[in-house]
This record gives C-alpha cells, structure tokens and sequence, in this order.
C-alpha cells in the first residue's frame, strides 16, 4: 500500500482521522472484547499461564497482521520450576524517511488483577458489557484497550494512506499485577548497543488514566514509589489468648500503633519528621497551572466510590485535591500479614506493609533514613523492647 507524508498537526487530517475512528468504533470494541475474553490473569500463574500466553499470541498476529516485525522474548528470570510469560517486542517502521524519524517506544501490559462476580462486578468481567453508554470488563482500561489502541492508530495511518510520523516500538509485558517480574533485567539487556532499546528516543507509558470522564490528558510525570516492610516479634511462637492474654506484649497491638503514628487518617498529612524537607515550596505561577483544570469534586467521589460510603474526601477543593494525587508525597497502608484472624491466638510476629509516594528532589535513601528513625522512636514509646 502506498502512503503519502501528511503532519499529523494538519486540520484536514485530524477530521478524517477522527471521522474514521468514529466510524470504526464497533469494530475496535469488537477486538477489545476478544481480548478482555482471554483471562491473563497474573498473580495465579499455575492456573492463568497459558492465558496470559494466549493474550501475547493474539496481540503478536495483529503487529504481524498489520505489517510490523515482532519477537517474544524469553523472560529472563523464569526458570523450569517457575516459568513465566514471555515480553513481546513489536516495532512499526515509517514508509519514508524512516532513518531519519525519531523513534517512540510505547510500554503497556497485558495482563490483569483477578475479578469474580462475587467481588461487586454486575455483569461477568471477563465479557465486555456496555451498560450507561461506558464498558465494562477487567483489563478494559489497565491495559489492554490503552495498549491495543496504539496498534489500530497504526491501521488508520495505513487505512488512509498517511506515513507513520515516526517510528514505534512496542515492548508489553505479561506480569505488571504481580511486580513486573524480569522486566527490569529484560530492559537492562534490550538497552545495549544494538539491541531493541538502543535507539528509542522517547517512552510513552500507555497505562494511565484520564483526569475525569470529558477531557483526555497526557501524563508527563508519574510519582514515584519506596515500599516498606516493618515487622514486630513478641513470641519464639503463636500463643494462646485465652491463656496469657493481659500478660505479654502482643505484636499485634504494637503493630496497629506502630502504623497508626504514620499519617492523620482525616488529612492526609504524613506525620515522619523530616519526610518533607526536600519537598519544594508551591509558587503562585504553579497554582495557576491547576484553574483551568477540568475536574470536578463531586464526579470524582462518583468515580473513587466514595459518594455513598463516607460522601468525603482528604481535599475540600480542586487545587488541593490534585496536588496531593501529584505534586506532594502520600503513604498509604496497606495491610498486615502474618497473623491468623480465623484463631483467638496472640501472633508470634506480624509484618506491617506501606508505601510512600515520592515526588522530585526526594531522595529514597534519604526517605528511608526518616521512616526508619520515625518507627524506631515509636516503637521505644511501647515499651516493648
């Protein structure tokens, strides 16, 4: 098929682009149905392997269907007793020029969270179902209709004639719900001379969300992460409540307080000395970034699931909202394992796991300094050591 240069920028162009992705609409969920149908399940991966392999397979033959080049790439921790999915690697050239176009690789991920009926789904989440004008279905948005929908921008390009304006490589993976597993080693290996990655210029995260439900965004920076794990040990063993309760120190107890001296439930607010100082002062040309900013408080509870629980947020108006989503630290709890809540026995030990959300010019070790001074100093108030 012959192609001709076009600007993507160009009027004339967006309208029928957009005119036929408007009239292929049917077709693309048609597709998007076919793979929500495929249950790439990732954190069970002796009863979903196969599955998550099917979902590679079947965006593999459309890069090839569409007339790219594609190879699955072994990951590189899997192992005999530990097999894992592979990561597929795609790429589509321009027609013209292309040596001398840049190149962007799109990351995405093909597999999903687990979902059953029982979990609040009113409709099966593994069928694509269209109820409210919006669809429904596990993987629909994270990720596989973001990811798949860089495949039919390729085939409009192609259906209309209109050289790619550059490059695309495509690098998806199969184990993004359960820590991306060999991604790391897999990118470090791809970036070499010569290899897959050597020649990107510029990354694109295709596994992000809209900011509400009219205006789409790009997202040009995300937070980042330092998890942490603090454990608490009262006992070489489990020990029977009914027995020594009111007579040693339970780990549990010590653990709820523990966490509990991390952030104020009803602001947000983390309460570790020294967790803000490398934090940078909010300007008044910052502020006048967020006025313009299509989001609304009242949609959003909609949307968190929060009007008909609690009818609160941290927040009480737009600025302060979306800056503590983007432009501050958060810590978030998220759970405590190790203790048997089904027996009325006192834990030998139980494990506490948060995060925090960093943001620029926050150093991780740094971070990590404060956290762990913070628990030491509370852990000393319990008088348990």
């Amino acid at each position: 098929m012959s192609s001709t240069t076009v600007n993507d920028n160009d009027e004339a162009f967006q309208s029928t682009f957009f005119q036929h992705i408007e009239q292929n609409t049917p077709l693309y969920i048609s597709r998007l149905a076919e793979a929500v149908a495929i249950k790439s399940v990732s954190c069970d991966l002796p009863s979903y392997l196969p599955e998550i392999n099917k979902m590679m397979d079947w965006t593999e033959a459309w890069i090839t269907r569409l007339g790219g080049t594609s190879s699955l790439l072994p990951n590189p921790n899997a192992t005999k007793e530990k097999p894992l999915p592979p990561i597929l690697l795609g790429e589509f050239r321009a027609s013209v020029d292309a040596e001398r176009k840049k190149t962007l690789c799109v990351y995405g991920h093909l597999d999903v969270q687990p979902a059953e009926m029982e979990d609040g789904w009113l409709s099966d989440p593994f069928v694509l179902t269209e109820r409210d004008e919006k669809l429904f279905g596990r993987g629909s948005t994270d990720d596989k209709g973001p990811a798949l929908s860089w495949l039919w921008v390729v085939e409009a390009h192609q259906k209309l004639g209109v050289d790619l304006p550059m490059n695309i490589k495509l690098l998806y993976e199969g184990m993004e719900e359960s820590g991306s597993e060999g991604m790391f080693e897999a990118i470090a290996q791809l970036s070499k001379p010569s290899e897959f990655l050597n020649d990107v210029d510029f990354f694109c995260i295709s596994d992000n969300y809209w900011l509400g439900k009219n205006t789409p965004c790009l997202t040009y920076g995300l937070r980042g992460l330092a998890f942490f794990e603090v454990t608490v040990k009262c006992a070489e063993q489990d020990l029977h409540s009914g027995v020594l309760g009111g007579s040693v120190h339970e780990a549990m107890n010590d653990m709820v307080k523990l966490l509990s001296t991390l952030v104020e439930s009803g602001t947000g607010k983390i309460c570790i000395d020294g967790i803000m100082d490398d934090v940078r002062t909010v300007t008044k040309e910052e502020e006048d970034l967020y006025t313009d900013i299509d989001f609304d408080l009242e949609e959003f509870k909609h949307e968190t699931r929060v009007k008909t629980v609690s009818d609160s947020l941290l927040k009480k108006d737009k600025m302060s909202l979306l800056m503590g989503r983007w432009r501050f630290p958060s810590l978030s709890i998220h759970g405590i394992v190790g203790a048997d809540a089904s027996k009325t026995c006192i834990s030998a030990q139980c494990t506490g796991k948060f995060s925090i959300r960093l943001v620029p010019d926050q150093d991780p070790e740094k971070v990590k300094k404060v956290v762990t001074a913070h628990l030491e100093k509370e852990f000393a108030k319990v008088r348990s050591l």
